[in-house]
């Protein structure tokens, strides 16, 4: 689970069990922040992927990173 809009956050948090300290990985949270779900298991993430890298530029979505490809 990545940012999502105040209320869509309260609605997930209720219906997956998410706890507020949990939750907090994913208010404001940047690109390549978030909530893995494994089983009962929820795990916040923190992954920084290096931009200058071959793999980066063919998995972005951001459209602007796409210009010049």
């Amino acid at each position: 689970m990545l940012n999502q809009a105040a209320g869509d956050r309260e609605i997930l948090a209720k219906q997956l069990g998410i706890s507020p300290q949990q939750l907090s990985y994913v208010t404001h949270s940047e690109a390549g922040e978030g909530l893995i779900f494994y089983g009962n298991v929820i795990l916040p993430f923190i992954d920084r992927f290096p931009h200058d890298t071959e793999l980066y530029r063919i998995m972005t979505t951001k459209p602007e990173e796409l210009k010049g490809s």
